[in-house]
């Protein structure tokens, strides 16, 4: 398992990145989304997590620079209750406009076996709802206890792959903002300054929990 910490910004997360991938012998790093915010422009109703995946996505030219290759993957489509379905297709056509849609891939019985057990010693509603729609789940369903609705649909069950460099120069627009951020705080604040909500923000205004 890799930790990544995105709080020096993205030179730092590509630096870190770089470094585990000459330890694992790795010429290729595939930075995968569950949900599909990695690509959000930054005024979808729901979104609200946009921060973290910003500062990941922006430190792939990065990587590229560093010689060692990148993919963008987006699993679960919908699946964390932000973007929509629809959404998220339509990021994926803007990506396709120009010239970065790299193909979707249906993880077999096997791989999903596998996701079940991680998430079962990891628990995450998201990843959890992205195996429901590739074993055939459909319809609404609550998650984050009632407070947002994700809608299961074939498409959630697939994994669909990108070029990093086309989407930030279309529908990464969050990605985009913070590329030159050197601290999570500060891309944090650029986010903000757009009018665009985050998770550190959230998690900042709640109460303490109690001793």
């Amino acid at each position: 398992m890799l930790l990544l910490d995105p709080s020096e910004g993205p030179a730092a997360v590509a630096a870190s990145l770089a470094d585990a991938a000459a330890q694992l012998g790795c010429d290729l790093v595939v930075l995968t989304d569950v949900g599909g915010d990695v690509l959000a422009h930054g005024d979808e109703a729901g979104l609200g997590s946009p921060l973290a995946d910003a500062v990941c996505l922006a430190a792939a030219p990065l990587l590229v620079d560093r010689g060692i290759g990148v993919l963008g993957a987006i699993f679960g489509a919908g699946c964390d209750g932000e973007l929509t379905p629809d959404e998220v297709r339509e990021r994926l056509a803007e990506v396709a406009a120009a010239g970065g849609y790299l193909g979707a891939w249906g993880p077999g019985s096997q791989e999903l076996d596998r996701l079940e057990a991680a998430v079962g010693e990891i628990p995450t509603e998201a990843s959890t709802m992205g195996l429901r729609c590739a074993r055939g789940g459909l319809g609404a369903v609550p998650i984050r206890d009632g407070r947002r609705t994700v809608q299961l649909t074939a498409s959630g069950g697939l994994v669909f792959f990108f070029a990093p460099a086309a989407a930030l120069c279309t529908a990464a627009r969050c990605a985009r903002l913070v590329a030159d951020a050197t601290s999570l705080q500060e891309a944090n604040g650029i986010l903000l300054g757009h009018g665009i909500t985050t998770e550190l923000e959230w998690e900042s205004a709640q109460p303490p929990p109690a001793p």
